[in-house]
């Protein structure tokens, strides 16, 4: 069983920046996909960034040239690295992981930005 933990949240004004982390602990297989997704209010819960454990990453169109995604493997830990954030990226947002056991879920982390 694998377990993830988001932090990092909080309110920020337009235009600023915050980093979300991801702690993994448990049985994680050493190939595997973590992911950042997000739901804001009404909204359906849509991928952000996912990374593979070799490194290749991939963004929705929206956050291209303003979010980061990274991971150390070797601490279990992801990261989501976010500038110039907009009202449009108000939402809660969970770290996913997908290996071949399962797929796992964190909490979620709430991000507010204040325009």
């Amino acid at each position: 069983q694998v377990q993830l933990v988001e932090s990092g949240g909080g309110l920020v004004q337009a235009g600023g920046s915050l980093r979300l982390s991801c702690a993994a602990s448990g049985n994680t297989a050493r190939i595997n996909v973590m992911s950042w997704y997000r739901q804001g209010l009404g909204k359906q819960r849509e991928l952000v960034a996912d990374i593979t454990s070799g490194g290749g990453a991939r963004y929705v169109d929206s956050v291209k040239g303003r979010f980061t995604i990274s991971r150390d493997n070797a601490k279990n830990m992801g990261y989501l690295e976010m500038n110039n954030l907009k009202p449009e990226d108000t939402a809660i947002y969970y770290c996913n992981l997908m290996d071949v056991e399962g797929d796992y879920w964190g909490q979620g982390t709430q991000v507010t930005v204040s325009s």
